[in-house]
């Protein structure tokens, strides 16, 4: 019995390997290569979805800084902007006060102008009317002191010689 069972478990043992090694060459032939394909392409897969992640990284943080870049522009140039807008509105504001000087200062020269015209109308006038009271009491003046003969030859002696003189 033991024999056979040595017997048996070396015949056991010679279709077991002979069976696995036939697994092993059936598995090699149909198996093994669309196993090691999958196998292959998955791997190939997931490092493409690597690669295409890292892509996709670096996209965005170019992207991003793009982003920084332009806002970055962006506020710079409102800046700016604003700077050149408060110089306009201050370059308007200083327009307008020298406009509004200038043409102050042209009333208060037309108006000193009326006025000085007005005063010089005003001092012609009463010149005039001076004169004309001045006339009219030399007239009467005169009128009293010629009434006499001796007065008047005196006074026409006087005014010759005052003529002469000068």
């Amino acid at each position: 019995m033991e024999k056979l069972l040595e017997e048996f478990s070396l015949g056991l043992f010679f279709w077991q390997t002979l069976l696995f090694v036939g697994l092993l060459l059936l598995l090699a032939k149909y198996a093994w290569k669309p196993i090691l394909s999958a196998v292959e392409e998955r791997e190939n897969t997931i490092k493409d979805s690597l690669e295409a992640a890292e892509k996709a990284k670096a996209d965005m943080e170019a992207v991003q800084a793009d982003n920084k870049r332009i806002l970055k522009e962006a506020r710079v140039e409102r800046d700016a902007l604003l700077a050149e807008a408060k110089k306009t509105s201050t370059q308007i504001v200083n327009d307008a006060k020298e406009a509004a000087q200038a043409e102050a200062d042209k009333i208060a020269a037309a108006t000193q102008e009326a006025i000085q015209q007005e005063k010089n109308a005003a001092i012609n006038d009463i010149k005039a009317q001076v004169a004309g009271l001045s006339v009219d009491i030399a007239q009467k003046v005169l009128q009293g002191e010629l009434a006499d003969q001796k007065k008047q030859e005196q006074l026409v002696e006087k005014l010759v010689n005052d003529i002469e003189i000068k």
